[in-house]
C-alpha cells in the first residue's frame, strides 16, 4: 500500500493526489500489460514517494507461458510511465517480484 500522497503547486493553488490513488495507478499500469496481474494489491504493493521521487515495490501474478523478465520489464516500464504522465514523479525504481504463476 502506497505511504504517502504527493503535492503538486502551481500558481493556482495545489493538487493533492492521496496514497490510494497513486495504489490504484499503479495496479492498473501493471494490469494494462497483458498477462500481468497485481498479487495481493494491499500487501504486495508499496508506493513510497518523497521530494517528488517514487520507488514502487510489487508482486506480480504472470500468465504461465509467458517469458517472466520481459513480462516484468513491461511492466516496469508501463508503471513508470504512468506515474510519470499522470502524476508528474520522477520513478527511481519499480521493483517487480513475480510471486505466482496463472495457470
Amino acid at each position: 500500500m502506497s505511504r504517502d500522497g504527493h503535492t503538486l503547486e502551481n500558481a493556482l493553488g495545489s493538487v493533492r493526489i492521496e496514497a490510494d490513488a497513486l495504489s490504484a495507478l499503479v495496479v492498473a499500469a501493471a494490469e494494462r500489460v497483458s498477462g500481468a496481474r497485481v498479487r495481493r494489491p494491499r500487501r504486495g504493493l508499496d508506493v513510497v514517494v518523497a521530494d517528488g521521487r517514487a520507488r514502487v515495490e510489487l508482486e506480480l501474478a504472470a500468465r504461465y507461458g509467458l517469458v517472466l523478465p520481459e513480462l516484468a520489464q513491461s511492466v516496469q516500464e508501463s508503471v513508470a510511465g504512468a506515474l510519470r504522465d499522470a502524476a508528474g514523479l520522477d520513478v527511481e525504481a519499480v521493483d517487480v517480484a513475480v510471486a505466482e504463476l496463472d495457470l
